[in-house]
């Protein structure tokens, strides 16, 4: 018989496999966040860090060839009563006893820095906006762990990237022969001022739900702060009231190898914390995945221009082509206009020939066509970024609507590639056209417009080589892409590097850009230009 109701026995609870397990702290899994963090980018921090280490000692000893007497730091210091050249530089200290050291921190700190806040961007978004765009952060924040743990984890990463790279920058001045507290402080001012950047970028990375619109904007205030002290420095060539406004005058205030003084990086130290506890703040105030500024409903039908053929590219890379355009074409007419110092400077040092493709015969002519190749390195970096944007596109998933929509493989790439190329075109005629203004004001002949203008044509094919070889590496596997930066990286360091390293002919051939004459000042070779754009 069946026992009563009353005295039955209770019924086991079913068993679950679930972990109700509350984190102890805001604090834990900080720990393993940080090691995967750190296995994540060690790649990247490695490549940035020998770049440096390699980069800052190897530009010392350019600088000690081309300026191996006080005549020729003489000379050098001469430029500096050019604006322009203050703007593309720095403060002018040292201006009763131009050193060579001083010459160093004068021309080689800015892009330091520079390059620092850039690594320090890209970082400090991959490991907070991106986290969350990608859905990685909530699936994180499922598990026991902290609320603080991931943005903290991701600030220790940033943090051990820039001291590598701080300590690498400080270590090649060392070799060098730098002075040891000056150079130790170079590397600081570095490190901080990275750190500074990246606190810029986890407060942007909280306004937008994007993570390469959160990028955009905190490379956009570098752009700024580059501009801000630019002005502030022309104003006064020791730094003025408005120079203190950008970070980037902060560490070069520092007065590295001149008259060093450690206060403006406390400036620095204290911006970083304000940043961060901003960061957090706003935190507070968002959900996770959303961003401060809601999203704007899209329309219920896409516009005519975005489902013409290649609209997609266009809606993906044209802001950030002409964000970089605008900005190219400033660099362009202030390089250009340093047309005005260089008879003094050639008289001063005649040995310029040496370092940099300047001849006597055609001063003007040759330094405005070496300006357009160096600037043409913005080009070429920017055809590889575009057309690896379909990298990206196609591990979020969102090519394949354009596929599932009958567009081939092909189609696609093509149409991506041409898109890519024809924006870049236009910037590079952009470039000729902001030189040619640059020597223009320099020399008042209204004649260096046209020419500048139509001498960036002559590069073109070479830009469209490095995007087709971007594109094969695309189509032959996705993680061979990364190889396309090398020719990228490969051509600057021939262009700015390639006579003061002596490189041998054939290391400099790898260069798509060694093919391309010095136009206007040397007659143009059309057969590398067909060989080139006849690749496939």
């Amino acid at each position: 018989m069946n026992a009563p109701a009353a005295h039955r026995p209770a019924a086991a609870a079913p068993q679950s496999h679930r972990r109700d397990v509350a984190p102890a702290s805001a604090l834990t899994g900080l720990g393993s966040l940080v090691r995967l963090y750190g296995r994540i980018s060690r790649r990247q921090i490695i490549i940035w860090t020998l770049a440096m280490l390699a980069l800052v000692p190897a530009s010392i000893l350019a600088m000690e060839e081309a300026y191996p007497d006080q005549g020729a730091l003489d000379a050098r210091a001469m430029l500096l009563d050019n604006p322009s050249a203050v703007m593309m530089t720095g403060p002018y200290f040292a201006e009763d006893s131009y050193t060579f050291w001083a010459m160093v921190a004068n021309e080689l700190l800015l892009y330091v820095l520079i390059a620092g806040a850039i690594m320090s961007v890209l970082l400090a978004v991959r490991h907070t906006r991106a986290e969350e765009q990608s859905g990685r952060l909530e699936m994180i924040r499922a598990l026991p762990t902290g609320r603080l743990a991931p943005p903290l984890a991701a600030l220790v990463i940033v943090t051990l990237a820039n001291l590598a790279v701080g300590a690498a920058v400080a270590a090649g001045a060392l070799m060098s022969g730098g002075p040891v507290t000056d150079s130790l402080a170079l590397g600081l001012a570095t490190a901080l001022t990275g750190l500074v950047f990246a606190a810029i970028a986890m407060v942007t990375a909280q306004i937008t739900e994007n993570a390469g619109t959160a990028s955009g904007m905190a490379l956009g205030f570098l752009a700024i702060a580059f501009m801000v002290r630019g002005i502030g420095d022309v104003m006064d060539r020791q730094g003025s009231w408005l120079s203190w406004f950008s970070p980037l005058a902060w560490a070069q205030q520092t007065r590295v190898y001149v008259d060093l003084r450690w206060w403006p990086l406390l400036v620095s130290l204290t911006a970083i914390v304000v940043l961060l506890v901003l960061a957090a703040a706003l935190s507070r105030r968002r959900d996770v995945g959303a961003g401060l500024r809601a999203a704007r409903n899209g329309t219920p039908t896409a516009s005519s221009a975005l489902l013409a053929p290649g609209g997609l590219t266009r809606r993906l890379v044209t802001p950030g082509m002409l964000a970089w355009g605008i900005g190219l074409f400033l660099f362009a007419i202030a390089f250009g206009s340093l047309a005005s110092s260089l008879t003094d400077f050639v008289e001063q040092m005649p040995a310029i020939g040496e370092w940099a493709p300047i001849t006597a015969e055609d001063l003007t002519g040759s330094f405005a066509a070496f300006v357009l190749t160096m600037l043409t390195i913005g080009p070429v970096a920017l055809i590889v970024s575009g057309v690896l944007r379909m990298r990206t596109e196609e591990l979020e998933g969102r090519l394949a609507g354009l596929l599932l929509a009958g567009t081939s493989r092909t189609l696609l790439a093509l149409l991506w590639y041409l898109v890519v190329l024809v924006e870049v075109a236009v910037m590079q005629v952009l470039l000729g056209l902001g030189v040619g203004l640059g020597v223009w004001q320099a020399t008042e002949d209204w004649a260096w417009i046209g020419e500048m203008t139509a001498a960036s044509l002559a590069y073109l094919p070479a830009i469209a080589l490095c995007g087709a070889l971007a594109l094969a590496l695309f189509g032959l596997r996705l993680r061979a892409t990364g190889l396309a930066w090398l020719l990228v990286i490969w051509a600057a360091l021939v262009t700015f590097l390639g006579d003061l390293l002596g490189l041998p002919q054939w290391a400099r051939d790898v260069s798509p850009l060694e093919h391309v004459s010095l136009v206007p000042s040397e007659d143009l070779e059309f057969a590398p230009l067909a060989l080139m754009g006849g690749e496939p």
